[in-house]
Order: structure tokens, then sequence, then C-alpha cells
């Protein structure tokens, strides 16, 4: 396969790995719990093209990155990377805090307020 078209089908693969990434999210904020085993099973698959998409570029020629054209696909499929790579993080975030769940307590935002204000008005006295 030559390095273009490969590029182009990689490209594709992480179109549909971001929307798989964004359609976590999107459950994630929502229902604020562990998503289902369908999109579990989504991403598995997702896993297995991707694999077999980096077999596919490791086997092109590395001189292959200096045309242009190639290098503006890649230059692309970094981006869309990138942005795969902080919406996973961001995802992980969320499922650590629908995992902990309501075991901490919620952070209470004027009690140091409140402190100081009784720090203060003991003072007065």
């Amino acid at each position: 396969m030559s390095p273009l078209p490969a590029l182009q089908n990689h490209q594709a693969l992480c179109d549909e790995i971001h929307q798989a990434v964004l359609d976590e999210n999107r459950f994630l904020r929502q229902h604020q719990r562990v998503p289902d085993g369908a999109l579990l099973e989504r991403k598995r698959a997702l896993l297995e093209k991707l694999d077999s998409s980096l077999d596919a570029l490791r086997s092109l020629p590395a001189a292959s990155a200096r045309d242009p054209e190639t290098r503006a696909q890649l230059e692309q499929t970094r981006g869309r990377i990138l942005q795969i790579l902080q919406l996973d993080k961001e995802n992980e975030q969320l499922l650590l805090r629908c995992s902990l769940g309501d075991t901490r307590a919620p952070a209470t935002g004027p009690a140091p307020a409140l402190s100081m204000l009784q720090k203060i008005y003991a003072r007065c006295e």
C-alpha cells in the first residue's frame, strides 16, 4: 500500500476513534456512571483496527514522509490523535469520579469564609 492511502485509512480510523471517545465523554457527563458493555465492545473493536492500521503504517518506508501531501496528512492525523488523547484523559477523570461516587465528602465552598467571619467577630467582642 502506498503512503497516502495508508495514511488516509488511518485518518479515517482516527476520526472513528475520536467519535467513540466523544460518545463516551457524552455518556459519562450525562449519566455519571460507567458505560455499558456495548460502548466498551466498540472500543475493543476499534483497538483491533488500530493495531492493524499501525502495522500497515510501520511497513511504509520512512522516506515517504517527505512528500508535501503526505506531510499534510500526517499533521492532520497528529492533530486528531492529540484531540483523542485529551478527551481520553478527561474521560479517565470522569470515570474516576464515577467510581468514587459519593464516598468522599462534598467540598464546601463557604466554610473557609464562614470561619474567617467568625474570627473577625470574635476579635470585635
